[in-house]
């Protein structure tokens, strides 16, 4: 399960950045990691993730639904093709026409360019929970159950009644598309678009299933397992593929939305967390051993005589690891110095010596 990183961190501009800046630090990015260019390993990702973050934040629409609920909401509403639809001829523009820029967005994204229908994708549930800080230390098995749609059973996803097929669509002869011309004046323009007899699908069902009505899928739930690994952060988590279900096409994502409730004892910061310790003013004038909680259990550490409050007493190692790293952070104890509000005679007593025998 990965996280995807803030489009506008991706792409190093602002959110108030201007349309001409992005798509000027887009074409300083993709040419910095064009494969064709950097034959680094990472290359091609980075070039994949710099493409989808500029075809979103170019679009005023796309841009707009990000800003507003940010990945959920983008990978919610469009597919992978609808992110990128609309931006090929920015991306032409920015690399020229013999850039060789569809030939490698091909080969990255996996587009077909052709004429054949697009494939269609399932939409993406999003599924909120809470953890602890204990579970950002050692990770988390999950195990739901997911109401979604899924394949129907009767008829293994085709629509079709058992026994029967799908017949190829005569309007478009199972392109799922068709080519329509418009003149204008002594121009011709063509167009293409879904074939609106099979509805882009190619071919048309002459005896749906009675269980999910020609649909394939159906309503249902579904068990589903997945690891929240040690490290993980507050935010949108992407388990691939295990949204609504389409039948023929993409399943669509599940999207997990986490968030790491506060601990009654620690505050975190990235990977170090904080513990204020109090001790007594004659724990901390004379010095003492005492033992303080950790994640892990507890600790003892050393309070050493004449310490001041505020002192920071660091625990290497305590802290919260790295997501996909055996790394972890440290502990922070800061030494808090109880002053008494009430004193009993003896008591004052004994700090009026005290003053007196500092002067």
């Amino acid at each position: 399960m990965a996280a995807k990183r803030d489009y506008y961190e991706v792409l190093g501009v602002s959110k108030s950045s201007a349309s001409d800046e992005i798509k000027a630090q887009y074409r300083k990015l993709a040419l910095k990691f064009h494969p064709d260019r950097n034959k680094s390993e990472e290359a091609g990702e980075h070039f994949k993730e710099i493409s989808e973050a500029y075809a979103v934040l170019s679009d005023p629409e796309k841009r707009k639904v990000y800003d507003q609920h940010g990945h959920a909401g983008v990978d919610g509403r469009y597919s992978n093709e609808d992110i990128f639809q609309g931006a090929g001829g920015d991306f032409s523009d920015l690399f020229g026409r013999s850039g060789g820029f569809d030939s490698i967005f091909e080969s990255i994204f996996g587009r077909t360019g052709g004429t054949s229908y697009r494939q269609q994708r399932g939409s993406d549930i999003l599924y909120q929970t809470t953890i602890t800080l204990e579970d950002v230390l050692h990770g988390k098995k999950m195990e739901i159950d997911l109401q979604k749609e899924i394949q129907c059973e009767i008829c293994n996803g085709s629509g079709c009644k058992p026994g029967t097929n799908k017949n190829t669509c005569s309007t478009c002869n199972g392109q799922g598309q068709v080519r329509q011309s418009r003149s204008m004046g002594f121009a011709s323009f063509v167009t293409v678009v879904p074939c609106s007899t099979c509805r882009g699908q190619g071919s048309i069902i002459q005896t749906p299933c009675s269980e999910c009505k020609g649909n394939g899928k159906k309503k249902g739930s579904k068990k589903i397992s997945f690891d929240i690994p040690p490290g993980v952060d507050s935010g949108d988590y992407t388990v691939p593929e295990e949204g609504n279900e389409m039948p023929e096409g993409i399943n669509g994502d599940l999207i997990v939305r986490i968030r790491v409730q506060a601990h009654q004892k620690f505050k975190r910061d990235d990977m170090d967390i904080f513990y204020d310790q109090d001790v007594s003013m004659v724990d901390a004038a004379l010095g003492r051993e005492i033992t303080v909680p950790t994640l892990d259990g507890t600790e003892k550490i050393k309070v050493e005589s004449g310490s001041q409050p505020n002192t920071i007493i660091k625990l290497k190692g305590k802290g919260l690891p790295r997501m996909n790293s055996k790394n972890r952070g440290d502990q922070y104890v800061r030494i808090v110095v109880n002053i008494p509000k009430k004193l009993s005679k003896h008591q004052k007593n004994l700090l009026d010596e005290f003053q007196k025998a500092d002067q």
